[in-house]
């Protein structure tokens, strides 16, 4: 018996040992910032896509859109104003699901895939010849149970996805300036679904049980500040990591120390406890240093190729400079997002007013069509105004000179002889804003030798 009871002791000492030293975790100001840096792609894609859900009442649901977004678009930052979305929130873990999309009369259409990790894919584009005609198209995980990856009758491309809860996007060009177009277009896009594979094949669907999701976050500093480590535990348990991929494997050697690893269930008794604050403190200082660089032009080209891409193609700093300033955008071949900046080098304020000039030979190189937008420079929203007037372009309205270049105002009240549909308002205030240019299906090698305009500070 006392065997028994110094064996126990010791079992019990031993655990005791072990928490203790997981809840000992001391760590310096770099290796917060390591996590930081390595965690900003899983929090602001948690955050959005879990916002999307919620909004949507939950997974395995499509919300089209019917018009353009405007400044209530709260789920993403600097969410773009030229494009309608399609978006669709999957639950992978139970079953695959089918999505289902018809033909569309419309110049520009992406799909663009994306888990947690926010590693961007686009299976299909009318770039690549895709949409015109109608598609269907399984997706899955190497977690979905019961489905080994086999063909389905009926389906024409198989996609396996990096995470359990996705988003699954589509861009879809409306032709504002065509009516007739703009509702033949929407009306395609209500054809759009997401059908468990249980129900494509006729039966019931499988019960999704509880999904045991995190608070998300307001802002992404919120999730920094009081919930990481649990919704770093949860997007592990439901992300796929390559053991040959060094970026997948050094963001699971940052949270091993802190008692965080794939397939291990929350307990807040045997993490690691972090300093809060100072995290979301490191994570701002972060935002406000990449919000700074990427105004830099040589800054700009050399994260360029390389963002909104699928996994080994991209590199970390390029996907925390597009989780901090813009997620889920897509790749360059789709599109591209040069920041405006101002002659004078400071920050657009909403205390002065704005002039950008481009002649025709100067303006953006873009095959399908392009955009400028504006934002709050922080929290990357649009300008709310009663206009509904957040962006200039095909689809947010513009007008050309007669020699076919144009002048975009940003300005509290429109200059006289300035078309409506070129003036950009704000409210006269102290607000630093952010904007930036839009090129869909750039010419790649046109854009070598394109400079974007700057905006002249007007007195």
């Amino acid at each position: 018996m006392k065997r028994l009871a110094k064996q126990i002791c010791a079992v019990a000492t031993v655990l005791l040992m072990s928490s203790a030293l997981v809840l000992a975790v001391d760590l310096t100001d770099d290796e917060v910032e390591n996590i930081v840096r390595r965690s900003y792609q899983y929090v602001a894609m948690y955050n959005v896509n879990n916002k999307f859900a919620l909004k949507q009442g939950g997974w395995n649901t499509v919300d089209s859109d019917t018009e353009l977004k405007d400044h209530t678009m709260r789920e993403i930052a600097r969410p773009n104003n030229d494009t309608l979305y399609i978006i669709c929130m999957a639950d992978l873990r139970k079953e695959p699901v089918i999505l289902e999309m018809p033909e569309f009369d419309s110049d520009y259409v992406s799909l663009m895939v994306t888990g947690y990790d926010h590693y961007v894919n686009i299976p299909m584009s009318t770039r690549q010849g895709d949409f015109g005609e109608p598609a269907k198209m399984l997706l899955f995980t190497e977690r979905t149970e019961g489905y080994d990856g086999s063909p389905v009758e009926g389906v024409d491309r198989v996609f396996e996805c990096t995470g359990d809860f996705v988003s699954a996007v589509l861009r879809v060009m409306p032709h504002g300036n065509d009516e007739a177009r703009f509702k033949r277009i929407v009306e395609q896009m209500k054809q759009v679904k997401l059908t468990p594979l249980s129900v494509f094949l006729g039966g019931d669907p499988k019960p999704l049980g509880e999904v045991g999701l995190p608070p998300v976050g307001e802002t992404d500093f919120d999730v920094f500040e009081n919930n990481l480590l649990e919704v770093m535990q949860f997007v592990f348990n439901h992300t796929t990591f390559d053991p040959d991929n060094a970026e997948d494997q050094a963001v699971l050697a940052a949270y091993k120390p802190l008692g965080v690893e794939p397939g291990k269930a929350y307990d807040p008794d045997k993490v690691a406890k972090i300093d809060g604050k100072k995290v979301r403190e490191i994570a701002q200082k972060i935002q406000r240093e990449w919000l700074r660089d990427i105004s830099s032009q040589e800054i700009y080209d050399a994260v360029a190729p390389v963002i909104f891409q699928p996994k080994g193609e991209t590199s970390l700093d390029a996907l925390v400079a597009t989780s901090i300033t813009g997620p889920i955008g897509i790749p360059q071949e789709e599109a591209v997002y040069p920041q405006l900046v101002t002659t004078d080098g400071a920050p657009l304020n909403a205390q002065h007013d704005y002039v950008i000039r481009m002649s025709a030979e100067e303006m953006p190189p873009a095959g399908a069509f392009w955009s400028l937008t504006l934002y709050d420079l922080d929290e990357g929203f649009f300008i709310p105004n009663d206009r509904k007037k957040y962006s200039v372009g095909k689809n947010g309205g513009m007008k050309l000179d007669e020699d076919g270049g144009i002048e975009i105002h940003i300005a509290a009240e429109k200059p006289e002889g300035v078309p409506e549909e070129n003036w950009l308002p704000i409210e006269r205030k102290d607000l630093n804003l952010g904007s930036q240019f839009r090129l869909y299906v750039p010419d790649l090698e046109k854009l070598k030798t394109w400079t974007p305009p700057k905006a002249e500070k007007l007195q």
